[in-house]
């Protein structure tokens, strides 16, 4: 049985093949000649161009190559694009055999006339041929079809410029536990850091991660991250404190209670503050103190004034519990 390229034998398929390396030769040629005509009649310019004689008719290059174009019937970026080639590649340098569309993409090489003679090796037919991957390649382009992994993630990205394409890929990817086991630690904490922004997604988070204690544990031996949780902690007492207050018909009775043991706290406070000034300022005589100490002693002895003239002034006034507050909180 003969064997079958598509829907013909394989005899056919090269005679097929063969006819049509002709028409693509015959191709080539007639868009070089194209290229050489629309060179010949806007040639390259330096930068900058050439100026124009006085009075003379002015006509950009654009516009010459477009009336050029429409009356040979093509478009116009065909024949910019076949100008260009030629202007890049002088006919003693053109390979027969090879595509313009070959030339094209290795016009930017600095090597292109001897790279163009050395066709890399192509696996799939087993020769050495020139195809519009293999010059990609060379000039480090995205390539149509991607072999290495290098190309395949290019490609990707090339399709993931939409954010929301990006965000499903990334989504769909991080399913599979082996792509998400060979992403590094660091970009696993920079993405969910990115993700993160929301406050509400954060927090969500955070209460997932805490419920696992290896986790829990390891987080709170940074510093920064207990402080946080313990200041969270304090917080939401507070809060939960004033809701309470607020709700409940045992609050004013509450906040009485609270009243007399924070007035218990501060006449405490004072007593100790006199004993431990009694104990300790004798042991001071005879002897001589620093400069250093004298101004810490200072800076001291005027925090504990401007404290005492604080309680004086709360008891004076109607606004005790806020002065009371304030007290308590070091202020």
């Amino acid at each position: 049985m003969p064997t079958m390229v598509g829907k013909v034998t394989r005899e056919r398929y090269d005679e097929l093949v063969a006819q049509s390396k002709v028409l693509v030769e015959t191709e080539r040629d007639t868009h070089f000649k194209l290229g050489d005509n629309a060179l010949e009649i806007e040639p390259l310019q330096m930068q900058g161009g050439a100026r124009p004689a006085a009075g003379a008719d002015v006509q950009t290059v654009e516009e010459t190559l477009a009336r050029f174009a429409d009356d040979v019937g093509v478009s116009t970026s065909s024949v910019m694009s076949y100008r260009n080639t030629s202007a890049h590649w002088p006919p003693e340098q053109r390979i027969k055999g090879v595509s313009l569309d070959i030339h094209r993409i290795l016009t930017g090489h600095p090597d292109r006339f001897e790279l163009i003679r050395k066709p890399p090796f192509n696996e799939h037919y087993g020769t050495c041929r020139w195809t519009q991957d293999a010059a990609k390649r060379e000039m480090g382009w995205q390539v149509k079809n991607p072999k290495s992994v290098q190309e395949k993630v290019t490609a990707i990205h090339g399709l993931a410029t939409d954010d929301r394409v990006a965000a499903q890929i990334a989504a769909d990817l991080l399913q599979r536990p082996a792509v998400a086991e060979n992403v590094p630690a660091k970009a696993r904490i920079e993405a969910i850091r990115g993700l993160a922004h929301d406050e509400q997604v954060a927090a969500e988070a955070a209460r997932r991660l805490l419920h696992r204690p290896d986790v829990a544990f390891k987080a709170m031996g940074d510093d920064r991250a207990r402080q946080s949780v313990n200041h969270a902690q304090v917080e939401r007492g507070r809060q939960a404190r004033e809701e309470f207050e607020r709700s409940s018909e045992l609050g004013p009775t509450i906040r009485h209670f609270e009243r007399t043991a924070e007035f218990l706290d501060l006449v405490g406070a004072c007593h100790a503050f006199v004993a431990t000034t009694n104990r300790t300022v004798p042991g001071l005589r005879g002897r001589v103190l620093s400069d250093d100490e004298q101004a810490v002693l200072r800076e001291n002895v005027a925090r504990v004034r401007a404290a005492l003239e604080w309680i004086e002034h709360a008891a004076e006034t109607v606004d005790v519990d806020e002065a009371l507050a304030r007290l308590l909180r070091g202020e």
